[in-house]
Formats: structure tokens, sequence, C-alpha cells
């Protein structure tokens, strides 16, 4: 009669198992090892009356890098104790599908095939894909790029990535080969997820040639039309198998125990890296910026004094998704039950009036666009219709500048307080006529801005972020009685840094800080702290606050000092506090007037590096000196010192002048020089719009260029101001 006994336990990464056969006649010991076992030792007793059979055998575990509460059951039937609060940015995904679980999470109309999910679904979507992915061979801490456009699977492969320990690097479509292929490699990205079959066209050749890629993830489309000749060696996946393997995956360890003990289970750290985000960097190669799991749980729980958004709210995605400021405004409002509707330039205007959401999160451009449409629209009514829609706005303009007096909201830098008898007459003036104007105002809500409420929906408010907001924009959707509320970030802030609170809308500002945030002004000579109401260098800190650049310890050197503050580059300044008067409830909000380095953010939200254009430019012996501008506005400008010399040669060879000309008008030298920019600019990404000629050159004296001969954009910009305006009003 015999007796078997089993024994399994695990050290480290190794999982032993024994096997013992106890007999009552004689002994014998059989070892049988998959690798050597150190320390482990048998030893027999001569004549003994029992015979012992041995089988030891060990297997290596896999690790299994978990988001702690997406996957919670399998880190508590690994012993682990798991923590209700959020550790990873997938973590959202489990509350959320626990408190809104039927709700519509997302609504995809225009992808094929068209996508509604509610939170559980999305829940079970991210899960799977995740476990897909381990399937496939993706292991923690790898790098993943994510080359696509905002749609819900790119958020299903977002969370996916992420929820098992691995990195997304992350770009859209419409980014240049060169760019993808530098991010590719810079990064040691193992595989790709590509949006569909013809953006992949556009990469295979490069890519294939290029980069080393194990494996490539297909969003949407059939894998049929993909250029077959260029990917052989490259197993391909579309998004269903993915989330087929990951589906039998998931099952196949829920229903073996034994399954499980392969596995060697462990959670994401908040301080793991969740993402590379590339941005421009001055030397013209992006710069990958690494974002943690708590840099992203900050935007997270500390955005609804900015959004106060309710479950059942909607919201319509517009920018693309790998942006950071997108990116965190999504993963905060799925922690509220909101749902989010994606859409694009082409279907905006028929979405807002179709969904009528109840907030819009873009850049400035997107709120250019709507206010252009809305003025078109009055232009093109009746000669009588037109007067009275004007004549409306103006009322409401004023009354609306006299009620932000009265209510303590008119942003002043001026540090002198008013005194309390001068702040009480100038709140019973602004009181008084803003009484008088309130039936003219109400009257217009009634009768013309109703229409155009039900025409871009926006019923609580519109977040402007990732560039400046024009004063013109701001105060008309202020009068017409549509809340548009300004942000500010960086990508190496994850991003939001400050934002207009709805009950503290100061116009002309980006807002307070957001919570746990800590601003100062400093000089860019001697980094000292400057009083409110002084121009300097923006600095801050925060939680928020990137790790650093990735493999690029110069670069965050100089972004990031030791105690932590980032410097953002850009030139503000902080409003004084006033305890009376019509300022007192603007202390502390943050002003914005441009950048101190060199990239420019158009108002599209394109960061442009003005380096390139500037020295490809200078390659022309017509332009003496250049500064590409176009900080928050449409498209690039150009402030160009002409060579005159060279100029009237070039007008003379080119028979636009007589051969004896001595002199050039300002209208042809302006053509001449645009033509020759362009040609010189031609392979540029962007090209320059309108041009400015200016007869002074910069110099070390007139306080225009550095001691190191380096034209100091900044000020150039501020002597031009004017004619910068000028010359942007005559372009449109």
């Amino acid at each position: 009669m015999a007796t078997m006994l089993v024994s399994a336990s695990s050290f480290d990464n190794y999982k032993y198992s024994y096997q013992f056969l106890f007999s009552r006649s004689k002994l014998h010991c059989s070892k049988t090892l998959a690798t050597k076992l150190p320390g482990v030792r048998f030893r027999v007793s001569p004549g003994s009356k029992f015979r012992v059979f041995c089988e030891s055998k060990m297997q290596e575990l896999q690790i299994r890098r978990c988001s702690p509460l997406l996957e919670k059951e399998s880190l508590s039937s690994n012993g682990a104790l798991v923590s209700e609060e959020w550790k990873a940015v997938p973590d959202i995904w489990r509350s959320s599908a626990e408190k809104y679980g039927d709700q519509v999470a997302v609504v995809d109309p225009y992808h094929d095939p068209p996508s509604t999910m509610t939170y559980k679904q999305l829940e079970l979507e991210i899960l799977d894909f995740t476990e897909g992915l381990r399937v496939i061979g993706l292991k923690p801490e790898e790098k993943l790029a994510l080359f696509a456009d905002n749609s819900c699977r790119w958020l299903v492969a977002d969370q996916g990535i992420m929820a098992m320990g691995a990195i997304n690097v992350v770009r859209g479509s419409r980014s240049a080969l060169e760019e993808l292929l530098h991010i590719y490699n810079h990064s040691e990205s193992v595989g790709l997820v590509v949006d569909n079959p013809e953006f992949f066209n556009r990469l295979a050749g490069t890519f294939c040639s290029k980069a080393t890629m194990r494996f490539i993830v297909l969003l949407w489309g059939e894998k049929s039309c993909l250029a077959s000749d260029e990917t052989l060696d490259v197993p391909i996946f579309s998004y269903k198998e993915i989330m087929e393997l990951g589906r039998e995956s998931r099952v196949a360890l829920i229903d073996s125990h034994d399954a499980r003990q392969g596995y060697k289970y462990e959670a994401i750290s908040s301080d793991d890296i969740a993402t590379l985000v590339y941005t421009s960097g001055t030397t013209g190669n992006p710069k990958g910026v690494m974002l943690t799991h708590k840099n992203l749980l900050h935007q997270v729980g500390n955005l609804w004094d900015t959004v106060p958004a309710e479950a059942g709210d909607r919201f319509l995605s517009i920018l693309p998704t790998w942006h950071a400021y997108e990116r965190a405004c999504e993963y905060f409002i799925f922690t509220h039950g909101i749902e989010q509707v994606y859409t694009s330039v082409r279907n905006l205007k028929d979405d807002l009036r179709h969904y009528q959401p109840q907030y819009l999160i873009s850049v400035p451009l997107v709120y250019e666009t709507l206010y252009s449409g809305i003025q078109k629209q009055l232009s093109t009514s009746s000669t009588a219709r037109k007067l009275i829609a004007l004549s409306f706005i103006r009322v409401s303009l004023a009354y609306m500048e006299l009620k932000r007096i009265y209510e303590g909201l008119y942003l002043t830098r001026n540090q002198k307080q008013p005194s309390y008898l001068v702040s009480m007459l100038d709140w019973l003036w602004a009181r008084i006529i803003a009484a008088i104007l309130w039936p003219l105002h109400v009257l217009a809500k009634k009768l013309v801005y109703e229409k155009i409420h039900s025409a871009i929906g926006i019923s609580k408010a519109g977040i402007s972020g990732g560039g400046s907001l024009p004063m013109h924009i701001d105060k008309f959707f202020e009068a017409i009685g549509v809340k548009v509320q300004n942000g500010y970030g960086l990508t190496e802030s994850s991003p939001v840094i400050a934002a207009r609170r709805p009950y503290c809308n100061v116009l002309g500002s980006v807002g307070h800080p957001i919570q746990h945030t800590e601003f100062k002004i400093v000089d860019a000579e001697t980094d000292e702290i400057l009083p409110p109401g002084s121009t300097g260098i923006v600095k801050v800190r925060g939680p928020q606050v990137m790790k650093g650049y990735y493999k690029n310890p110069l670069a965050t050197k100089h972004a990031l000092d030791e105690d932590g503050w980032l410097n953002t580059g850009d030139i503000g300044w902080i409003a004084p506090h006033h305890s009376v008067g019509r300022s007192r409830r603007c202390g502390g909000v943050i002003v914005i007037e441009g950048r101190a380095k060199d990239t420019i953010v158009l108002s599209s939200g394109e960061n442009v590096e003005p380096l390139e254009i500037e020295e490809a430019a200078m390659r022309s012996s017509l332009i003496q000196q250049i500064v590409v501008i176009g900080q928050d506005q449409r498209r690039l400008a150009a402030i160009i010192v002409p060579n005159k010399d060279e100029v009237l040669q070039a007008a003379k060879n080119s028979s636009i002048v007589d051969a004896d000309a001595v002199d050039l008008g300002r209208d042809k030298m302006t053509s001449l020089l645009y033509e020759e920019l362009k040609k010189r600019t031609s392979e540029c990404l962007f090209q320059i719009g309108p041009i400015l000629i200016v007869d002074e050159p910069f110099t070390i004296d007139g306080g225009l260029m550095t001691p190191t001969m380096k034209i100091r954009r900044d000020r150039v910009v501020a002597q031009y101001k004017e004619e910068i305006a000028n010359l942007y009003k005559s372009w449109m």
C-alpha cells in the first residue's frame, strides 16, 4: 500500500514541486529536476523499510504587472493586499464600472463599425486588450508605440498598454514620417499599434527597413488592406484578434487555479512611467516627456474645481487623444460618469447641434472658428436683423464689462490698492449703469442669443487650453452667455497647472493654480523671485510635473531644478491681491504673455520650432535677419530685416524695376521677399504667411540681441507689437 504526498512552494521567481511516494517495501529515491535545485539534499538511512520516490520540478514564474484595482482579483488570489486607492491610471475603470456600469461612456459614430460602449463594456474591453497584449508577448516596462488618432479603440489600446505595466509612446497620424521613425527608435519601442491600413502603408517601407518590430496591431480596418510585401516577417494582429486572444486567456486563467499559479503578480506603482509623450525641443528633435501614473492621477483628482461635471453630462472630443491636454481631461471625465462623443473638425458644427454637449474641451482655434461662423451668419442676415443683433451684442459687451467691475473680476497688474471710498464709488457707478443696460441684455438673450446657443450647444462651459484665447473671442462669448474657461499647462506638467474656475472666470488670465500646484515668477537673468504684477519667467512645481525627458538628462537638468521647479519657458505675471475694488477677486490669477523659449504654439495647438525655418530663410542673400512669429495665431508670420542692396539687385535682375533704379517700393519689396521666403522654406513642415519688413537691424546696443549675438525673440515681438497686430488683421 502506498501514499502520495504532493508539496508545492515558491522561492523568488521560481516554483518548485515535490512528489513523495511512501511504501512499506524497500526504499528507492529518484530525483528529476528541470534545473538544479540549490540547497536541497536527500538523505536515506540504510536498511529502511520504506521506499521513497522523490520528484522535484522547477518552473520559472512569469511576472504579471497589474493595475491594482482593475485586476484586484488576480492580486488578491496571490496574497497581495489591494488598496481601494487609485495607484495606476487604469484603476479608474473599476471604480467607474461599479458606479456607472450601464451608462453610456463613449460614442464613436464615424468609424467602421460605429461604436457605443457602456462603462462596464469599456472596462471589459480594456481587460481583454490588456490580456491580449500579454499573450502576444509584450512585457512590463517595454515600450509600445501607439500611432493613431482619437477613437474609442485608441482609448482601449492606451489603457490596455498601461494596465499591464508597459509604457505607451503616442503620436498621431498627421506627424511627419521622419518624426514618427525618430520617436519609435528613440523610445526603443518593441512593437507598433497603428490606426488603419492607409496610415500604416505610408509608414511600412521606412519602418520595416529602419525599425525593429516584434509585432503590429491594427486598430481599424482589415489586414488584407496592408502592404503585405513590406511586413512578411512581422506578425500582424487585428484589434478583434487581440480581443479574442485576451478573452480566451482570461477565461482560462479564471477557470484554472494551476494556470494562475504559473505567474507572479505585481502591482503597478504610482511612480512607474505610464507614457512617453514626445514634444518639440529647441534642437529640432522631439523630446520624450516621461509621465508617471502619479502625474496623470493628479489631473484626474484635481480638475473638478474647473470642470464640475456630473454623471450624464455629455462632452465632445475633437482634439487628438494623444495630446496631453485631451488625454488628461478624458481620464478625468470618465471618473464622473460622462458620455463622450468623438467628433472631428469636419463634423463639429453638426455634432454640436445634434448632441448639445454640456462641455467642449478644445484649443483656441476651435472657439475662433465658432466665432467666425457666428459673425458670418450675422453678416449674411438682412440689414435690419444685422443692425439689431450687432447693437444688442455691443450692449451686452458693455453690460458684462460693468458686471466684472462690480463683481471684482476686472484684471489689473497695478500693485497699488484703491481707497475704500474710490472703490465704493466705482462699484456704485458700475452697478447703476449695468442696471440700466440689464433689460436690453435680457431681451438680447431672448431674441438673438438663444438661437446661437441652440446651434452650438455648450450649455455649461467651453474649456480652452493649448494656447492663449484672444481677448475679443473671450469677451464675445461672455457677452452672449457662453461660458469659456481658459487654462494653461504643458506636456511636461501632464498638462494642466492653472485654469479659470466657473465662479472666478477672470478674462485675460489663465486662472488660479489648480490644487497642490505652486507658481513663481522669476527674473530671466538672476532667477530672483519677482513681486506680483511683475513680468518674468513662469516656474511651476507640483505632483503633475514630469519625471524628466527620456534618455536626455541634459535637457531634464535645464528644465527641472533640484527643488522640483519646472521652467515653463513662458513669460507671465501673477495678479496682485486687493481687498477692495474692481480687482478684489483677481489676486493670484496667472497671466501668460508669451514664450521666452523659441517654441511657438499656434492657436491650433501645434508646436513649431522656428529655428529650422529661420535657418532655411537665412540661406538667402536677400535676408539679413529674420524672426518667425505666430504665438497663439492661426499661422506663422515673419519679421524681416532685408539686405536692401541685394533685394534691389534681385529686382533689377527680374525686371521688376528698371536697371537704373536706386530704390524699391515697400510693396514690391514685400512681394519679392515673400516669394524668396516661400522658395527657401518650401521643404519645411510649416510655411510663413504674412511678413513684416523693418528697416532697423536687431543689435546688441538696441537691446534686441544678446551679447552672444542671439536675437531676443520676445523683445522683438514686444517692440513691434502694434505692427504685428495690424499685420495679422490685414492678412485676415
